[in-house]
């Protein structure tokens, strides 16, 4: 009979799960995968992420809408759950599920850590943050995305000597000329310039600000120049405005006379994404200064750089943490829309080359996610293998 004792549990609760779709559902389904190489793993998540787990992963699943039946049964099934199975850590993918995470672990004598991404930091509710700030401020360990999202933290009280930064990571995929040159073909591209959006359409992404203020006077330089978006209406977002962001920017792009030099692709699969990230010239990402709203990290600058392909972005939030300003692209000061364009048409009259493609890679590498994992693992004193 073996003798061998079974590893320590790690429990993890979020509605930022896939089949919901984001940056933080791709970081928590990373952050589970890298803590099977030093626990057992459990979910608590939202419905239908059974179907996006690792092997072995024991899934509760809960309502995603409305958020109160979500908090009430995903706070049922980690109380009972960490009751039975006795973790050691229970970890809130966001700071939405740290009250959960904290009564859970306080249940089971675990010790309890909170995934920061910057919104759950700042959201403007007064009941969020009478509520929900105590908890996070309690957490044995508080990870934030960025170093912005660490400033806030501490800015709200959270202790500075439970922070620590933890990027969120990137896959480093193979680079081929084929994926460019047939991605262009499927959609009548030809050797157009094009500009690349990437990711859900809400108001904090600026894409209608950019088509109003910008993208003018980038058309008056590059003429067939083509600004092609990718992503869908953010309908499982919690902090939307109403109505659709797609229809805003199409009114800003024909308002400006610059329809002909938009075009919507959707949501995409990954092959498709990663084409598109091959194909394009230039990665833009004007994200908006909104009180109460942040922009964590911009994960897709860092799977742009990924892809060789640069960026040029407003310096706002934890954005400086994805672009290295001169080397992966370019930042720029938040609202300042000439020299955003202006830095757009510098990059224009470059052509991605070997060195600057290098240059995106190994910056991309030093973040891949097998670095994310290491650091979480070594953060909560757990296996590095």
């Amino acid at each position: 009979m073996s003798s061998k004792q079974p590893r320590p549990l790690a429990l993890l609760v979020t509605r930022n799960f896939p089949p919901l779709l984001g940056g933080m559902e791709k970081v928590n389904q990373h952050l589970l995968l890298a803590l099977q190489k030093g626990w057992r793993t459990t979910l608590c998540g939202p419905a239908g992420c059974a179907d996006y787990v690792p092997p072995q992963t024991e899934v509760n699943e809960s309502p995603v809408k409305p958020l109160p039946v979500f908090l009430v049964a995903a706070l049922w099934r980690a109380m009972r759950l960490a009751r039975r199975r006795r973790p050691e850590w229970v970890i809130a993918g966001s700071g939405l599920t740290a009250p959960i995470a904290w009564l859970a672990a306080c249940w089971s004598g675990a010790r309890v850590a909170v995934y920061l991404h910057g919104l759950d930091i700042v959201v403007p509710s007064r009941l969020y943050q009478w509520i929900w700030l105590p908890f996070i401020r309690r957490c044995d360990i508080a990870l934030a995305n960025s170093a912005n999202t660490a400033r806030l933290a501490q800015q709200h009280d959270v202790p500075a000597g439970n922070l620590h930064v933890l990027h969120p990571g990137t896959d480093l995929p193979t680079l081929t000329a084929a994926a460019s040159s047939e991605f262009r073909t499927r959609y009548g591209l030809g050797q157009r310039p094009l500009l690349l959006s990437v990711g859900r359409l809400t108001q904090r992404k600026g894409l209608a600000e950019f088509v109003a203020q910008a993208l003018p006077a980038i058309v008056d330089r590059s003429p067939e120049v083509l600004l092609l978006v990718i992503g869908d209406e953010a309908h499982d977002a919690l902090h939307t405005r109403p109505g659709s962001e797609r229809r805003r920017i199409r009114d800003a792009a024909r308002m400006a006379g610059v329809e002909s030099h938009l075009h919507f692709l959707g949501r995409c699969d990954e092959a498709t994404l990663g084409a598109a990230y091959q194909a394009a010239d230039l990665h833009i990402f004007p994200v908006l200064e909104l009180s109460g709203d942040v922009e964590g990290f911009g994960m897709v600058a860092l799977e742009s750089a990924a892809h060789g392909l640069p960026t040029v972005a407003f310096a706002v939030g934890g954005v400086p943490d994805a672009v290295q300003d001169g080397r992966t692209g370019t930042l720029v000061a938040a609202g300042h829309y000439d020299a955003l364009s202006a830095a757009v048409i510098r990059q224009l009259t470059h052509a991605r080359d070997g060195a600057n493609i290098d240059a995106c890679r190994e910056f991309a590498a030093s973040k891949a996610w097998p670095v994310f994992g290491a650091r979480l693992r070594m953060l909560l004193g757990g296996s590095n293998v």
